[in-house]
């Protein structure tokens, strides 16, 4: 297939998604974060780029397409917790998550996924739940419990959770523990992937639920 990965980081989703069957393309507008993309998938496209103008001018040219749009300002944890304690000031929804599944939905022949977090407030288009997370799909999205998120262990423990090892990297708009946390987690990222494909086989079937 040829896959667009939008918002890519540092890749977490895209790590076991294989680089001999598929032709992927990166969009990621951090460039301390896209050499990473480059480093860890030298066959891969990766593009610098707004990742939501990215979609709208090049979808067409994909058959399967993953976004993780910024979730800070949805975040069910970041409003009960840190604006809470006065740590982080309120701010709008970007509304840029409701676009994108729009869109997808409304123009996209191909399989597609939106990934986000749980939000704080009633989701305006109702999501499929898995893994800590919330989908919005083409597709069935399988169960996966992820044991942990270790988003509290800080940058060693979120790197052998993640499978990834930036401790070579700089990165100036973000913290390397930011960096960690915003990956989704490579066994997630397969899982969906070969959900899709089996949508595609016309194959689809109930998925149960899975421990990783």
């Amino acid at each position: 297939m040829k896959i667009l990965n939008l918002y890519a980081g540092i890749g977490g989703n895209r790590k076991k998604w294989g680089g001999e069957k598929h032709n992927i393309t990166n969009v990621e507008w951090d460039e301390d974060v896209a050499q990473v993309l480059r480093e860890e998938f030298p066959n891969d496209e990766v593009v610098v780029r707004d990742a939501h103008e990215y979609l709208k001018e090049n979808f067409e040219d994909f058959d399967f397409i993953w976004a993780s749009p910024p979730c800070p300002s949805h975040s069910r944890v970041r409003k009960n917790s840190a604006v809470a304690r006065g740590q982080n000031k309120p701010v709008y929804p970007d509304m840029k998550l409701w676009q994108e599944i729009l869109f997808l939905k409304g123009y996209f022949d191909g399989e597609w996924v939106v990934e986000n977090v749980k939000s704080w407030y009633d989701p305006l288009i109702k999501p499929q739940e898995s893994g800590q997370h919330y989908f919005w799909s083409s597709f069935a999205i399988p169960k996966i419990d992820l044991k942990t998120r270790e988003h509290d262990g800080g940058v060693e423990k979120l790197q052998k959770h993640k499978g990834f090892d930036v401790s070579d990297y700089t990165f100036e708009n973000k913290s390397k523990e930011k960096v960690l946390r915003n990956c989704v987690h490579p066994k997630l990222g397969k899982k969906i992937l070969q959900a899709c494909g089996k949508t595609k086989q016309g194959n689809l079937v109930s998925f149960g639920k899975t421990e990783v």
